[in-house]
């Protein structure tokens, strides 16, 4: 099978960037999906040992794909103290 598809590439050369580029973004939006179900906050893995994961959240961390230089401790308070 796989030489079937280097032979119809040695005939098409022009899908060779085709398949490289959906290749690249396939690999990219796997990549952001593990970094999702890893890294966000709002993920609980362990609702045994935590079942309420969101009161571990600091209240003055950015939690977001990009940081900013900002100290958010210094901003107004919004919200109750539980």
């Amino acid at each position: 099978m796989l030489g079937t598809v280097v032979k119809q590439l040695k005939s098409h050369p022009a899908l060779i960037p085709l398949f490289i580029f959906i290749g690249g973004g396939a690999v990219m939006s796997g990549m952001y999906l593990g970094r999702l179900a890893l890294k966000n906050p709002d993920v609980s893995w362990d609702r045994n040992g935590n079942p309420e994961p969101w009161n571990n959240l600091k209240p003055d961390h950015q939690y977001k794909l990009f940081t900013v230089n900002m100290d958010y401790s210094k901003l107004k308070k919004d919200r109750p103290d539980f």
